[in-house]
């Protein structure tokens, strides 16, 4: 796979520049003297032929997929369908969690950008939770008829897509000359999950009728999927800076040795259960009026489970590396093992985690259209969208020590060894570590009204002029308990001696329900030997709250046996006024659009030119928000100083309202110019916006302090002195209501060569000027504390405080081979490669060469930059989520009856972010030689360092194929394989040291027999 990865690009140009002359030998080989060829259209090649069209008769910038006839798209989820298009990549991890792998995929991009808006049938489409966007993942793909992706949207279509406009297409019954029957059933298989069967089943049925009241056609088109899928992952925490030596005098960087903190295991168990119910009825009571009304409703299910085995490590400084490791050149640390004295091991955690989604979009949606005179077309559409989201997420953990932990990295995949299985199977090992859950529940609803007329001319340049008009209200209200997990302990290690006199053991009768041994079969496909382990029971975590609160009295009893003070455990809930924020936008456009043309000329030349007035109104409200943190304790027989430097500030939740509204003027102008009636060439220029998604525009400040302190220990790290240095007050904005949109000016070039009905050779080049791009920004916000003095939090927030460019080009060609010889007739390729290159710059620049600090909002440099765990930042990273290179690669086949296809897409690395979870923390050193002598080259764990690595997802290329065989013009089965070659996921990790595996994820082959029926 590494092999076919490092030729993709040469294959792909390869292909693009040689294959297409097979087809010009073709057109100009005598044929007088050969026999007919016999072409058959069918299925796979009459699907390419109608996208091809698609392309090449629109006016603008567009390429499509289009379902065969039977009315089916070949990938199981439209997000796998989008990744098949020219200039389109999806990410191959969880919707904003890069630490779980999503099997189908998700997070669309359009040359690079994620400022993609989503229609169904060009009206505005989006699901619930903050979002503009439909979740593509939500969707059944066995609704859909095809699927468009505008790259260069006109002045016509509804604004919102800098980077590309996704319209799904549902069929109407008008569609079909008359009766139209179609049942699909299919079963998936996981050769990782395996598990029990899945099946999969659709119906659609569609007929029209002439009648005393017109014509009228019905539709309707049902669809019910189990998708269900497994991801096993390999993880490694960062590395930390083990210096030579504490003393500034001594210290040599080139000394350092670089030692990971810790490996762990996940294996995530997935279930995925997609409704889809669809309807159309059309009637036309004469020629000039055609009524369609539609409802279109798509509900998605989702159940996580999963089993996580993490180390808990929390002084890394007291690692200590087994004399026979191997480290490399830069010190890093490749094999061996690692331990801490100090615990008499690694403490670990064996976490069990469920997380469910039920989720819901419905679409209700009338289009009238009136040919009032043979010139003068006006068409009404009327719509109602109501989307809905509702999450859990719950994870119970319990801990051990592990004596030790071995790891070897230089391998494809980390090798990390546990326990023994006698060792890990003890109760006694074990104890109740913490709980977590966070809870969300959304609802967005959307009237709009789109009116627009056509008046064509009868004139030898002027085609027609369009004008409209829209009008959108939508409401949208989020609920989440908490802002982030409700993270909870029970016991840890480090509350003995202070809090509790020993922890939570799994072998005390007291504290021994509520979990049981459990085991992760066929780990990695076997490769590892995972041993059975205690942890969670399914029951407890799903048993939230009351489960909940069974577990966590374990440590009130041990608060009790030790005469200490300790809170009660509350659960997050929705009764927080400050956990609610809702909001509204209303949208006011008018557009006129010119089509013109000139066929006389030597090269015909015919486009459009346009301009589009919006204008947003958005309201908001929601809370700013405190909760006082608890006053510091110490110790018994621990000197506390300092406490007059502490803030005191009541808790408070304060209800804000903010409006704000702007308006954009977006011209557009396309033109296309016709070589022959084969090759022609497009030039395409329009200035475009993206508004903020809704969770950007949220009206929700939450406050924070934070006490700081500095602790003395002892030889035997025992605290034996604690100052307290103040209290640091900060705080984040969830969103800003008065934010711009984003815009962009953009500009395509084309040149598209149609040699023949499926085969054509394309190139674009484009460049996408954006202004206004959003990052963050800190303000102040003052309230006064206990005793009647003013203090100020330092807040960060979104704000539109960037530029930017993404510009590249696109190869594409597809053909089918008609002039081979006969035993290999129907057999075709396509291949697309994209290279796009983006910067961001900022307008203020906040680049500084070493990172101080936590990990506050205010902490630029970290967030954007991202900083080392030595404390030294990584300057300029490359924009978010761009890979600089796509390839898409396939060989189809079609001839008597049987179709089959092979298709390899490969995408370069690209950056998941600077602070995502588990690469990133407080607890750095501080290797900067102008820091204060208390802070240079001390280990701490009192949160004054904080890093963030630059974490990348790796190039990654998947295999997958499918076999269909036609036994008659109506009945067909076939067999689809995904991911063949069992590619692996890898991330990486940035460090001075090196580029070190942060996870590998293993999901293994997936395969799904399909029987179809037409009738």
């Amino acid at each position: 796979m590494s092999k076919l990865q490092k030729t993709a690009i040469a294959a792909a140009v390869a292909q693009v520049v040689l294959l297409h002359t097979g087809s010009a030998w073709a057109q100009t080989t005598d044929t007088a003297s050969a026999a007919p060829a016999v072409v058959v259209v069918s299925g796979q090649r009459a699907a390419l032929q109608s996208a091809q069209k698609l392309k090449q008769d629109s006016d603008e910038v567009v390429d499509s997929i289009v379902a065969e006839d039977i009315g089916k798209l070949p990938d199981r989820s439209v997000t796998e369908v989008l990744q098949r298009i020219a200039g389109v990549t999806i990410d191959r991890n969880m919707q904003g969690d890069p630490n779980r792998q999503s099997v189908e995929g998700s997070g669309v991009s359009v040359r690079g950008l994620t400022y993609v808006r989503s229609e169904i049938n060009g009206r505005d489409a989006f699901s619930a939770g903050g979002g503009r966007s439909l979740g593509f993942s939500d969707v059944a793909p066995e609704l859909m008829s095809g699927v468009d992706v505008y790259k260069n949207p006109s002045a016509e279509q509804v604004e919102g897509a800098i980077a590309g406009l996704v319209n799904l297409r549902t069929a109407m019954p008008f569609d079909y000359k008359g009766f139209k029957g179609s049942l699909g059933v299919s079963e998936s298989y996981s050769t990782l999950r395996k598990g029990k069967p899945s099946p999969t089943g659709t119906l659609l049925l569609s007929n029209r009728w002439a009648t005393d009241f017109g014509e009228i056609g019905a539709l309707i088109d049902i669809a019910h999927a189990k998708s269900p899928s497994r991801s096993d992952g390999v993880g490694v925490d960062p590395y930390f800076p083990h210096v030579n030596s504490t003393d500034p005098a001594l210290y040599d960087r080139s000394k350092t040795q670089w030692i990971p903190l810790g490996v762990g295991y996940r294996s995530q168990d997935f279930e995925r259960t997609r409704r889809g119910d669809y309807a159309a009825l059309q009637w036309k009571p004469n020629k000039d009026l055609t009524t369609a009304l539609t409802y279109f409703k798509t509900r998605y299910k989702e159940d996580l489970d999963e089993h996580v085995v993490a180390s808990s490590e929390d002084k890394w400084y007291q690692q200590v590396a087994s004399a026979n490791s191997v480290f490399d050149k830069n010190g890093a640390f490749q094999s061996g093992t690692i331990s801490n004295p100090t615990y008499g091991g690694s403490p670990f955690n064996s976490s069990q985690r469920i997380n469910t989604r039920e989720s819901s979009t419905r679409d209700l949606s009338l289009n009238v259209q009136w040919r009032v005179t043979p010139d003068l077309t006006w068409t009404n559409d009327f719509q109602h969208v109501r989307s809905t989201t509702e999450g859990f997420d719950a994870d119970v953990s319990t801990g051990f020590i592990l004596p030790n932990q071995a790891m070897d990295m230089t391998g494809k995949v980390p090798q990390i060894g546990l326990g023994s299985a006698a060792y890990m199977a003890d109760p006694k090992n074990y104890y109740w570590a913490y709980t977590q859950e966070a809870l969300d529940h959304a609802e967005a609803t959307q009237k709009a009204w789109k009116s627009d007329v056509k008046f064509s001319f009868d004139d030898p340049v002027l085609r027609d002029i369009r004008f409209g008009v829209r009008m959108a209200n939508r409401e949208g209200e989020n609920h989440k308990a908490q802002k982030f997990y409700n993270w909870s302990a029970i016991t840890f290690p480090w509350m003995e001696g202070w809090q509790i006199n020993g922890v939570a053991r799994l072998s005390d009768p007291r504290f021994a329900g509520g979990s049981s041994l459990q085991t992760m079969d066929n780990f990695f496909g076997g490769k590892y030997s995972v041993p059975a382990m205690l942890f969670a029971d399914e029951a407890t975590v799903r048993g939230f709250p009351d489960q909940w609160s069974k577990i966590h009295a374990y440590h009130d009893v041990l608060c009790a046996e030790k005469g200490s003070t300790c809170d009660p455990w509350k659960a997050a809930t929705f009764n927080d006024p400050a956990a609610t924020n809702t909001q509204t936008e209303k949208t006011r456009a008018a557009y006129t659009q010119l089509r013109f043309g000139w066929d006389n000329l030597k090269y015909p030349i015919d486009g459009n030119i346009g301009i589009r007035y919006v204008k947003t109104t958005g309201a908001g409200s929601g809370y700013v928000s405190f909760t006082r943190p608890s006053l510091p304790s110490v110790g018994a027989g621990v000197n506390a100083t300092g406490q007059a430097n502490l803030i005191d500030i009541a808790s408070f939740a304060q209800q804000q309202s903010v409006d704000n509204s702007y308006d954009n003027w977006l011209p557009s102008l396309n033109l296309r110019m016709k070589a022959t009636d084969q090759l022609q060439f497009r030039f395409a220029v329009a200035k475009s916006m993206s508004r903020p998604d809704f969770n950007q525009l949220q009206v929700q400040t939450t406050l924070n302090a934070q006490h700081m302190q500095t602790a003395t220990r002892d030889a035997s790290g025992n605290t034996t002195a604690v100052h307290f240095d103040g209290t640091s007050l900060s705080g984040t904005s969830d969103g800003n209501p008065l934010l711009k949109p984003t815009t962009s000016t953009n500009v395509d070039l084309t040149a598209e060569w149609y040699f023949a009905k499926a085969g054509s050779l394309t190139f674009s080049a484009f460049n996408k000027d954006l202004k206004d791009i959003i990052t963050t920004k800190n303000y102040a916000y003052n309230a006064v504390d206990s005793s009647g003095k003013p203090q100020t939090f330092v807040v960060t927030g979104p704000v539109n405080g960037a530029n930017g460019f993404a510009r590249g080009f696109e190869l594409a060609h597809q053909q089918y081979y008609d002039f081979v010889p006969d035993w290999l007739r129907g057999i075709g390729t396509q291949a697309s490669w994209t290279y796009v290159s983006s910067e961001r710059k900022l307008k203020t620049p906040v680049f500084d060469a070493w990172c101080s600090g936590n990990d506050a909002s205010t902490n630029f440099n970290l967030f954007i930059n991202g900083c080392d765990t030595d404390g030294r930042a990584f300057g300029k990273t490359p924009l978010q989520g761009l890979s600089r290179h796509t390839i898409n690669l396939a060989l189809m086949y079609e001839q008597h009856g049987l179709s089959m296809r092979v298709a390899y897409n490969w995408r370069s690395r690209y950056l998941l972010g600077v602070t995502q979870w588990g690469s990133r923390g407080n607890n750095g050193l501080n290797t900067n030689p102008a820091a204060p002598a208390d802070k240079y080259l001390i280990p701490t764990t009192n949160n004054d360092q904080a890093y963030g690595l630059p974490l990348y997802q790796a190039a990654y290329g998947q295999v997958d194929a499918s076999i269909f065989y036609d036994f008659t013009d109506k009945f067909r089965v076939g067999l689809e394989g995904t991911n063949l070659t069992n590619s692996y996921t890898r991330q990486i990790m940035e460090q001075h040291a090196g580029n070190f595996t942060r996870q590998v994820f293993m999901s293994g082959p997936r395969y799904t027999l399909l029987a179809q029926y037409s009738f």
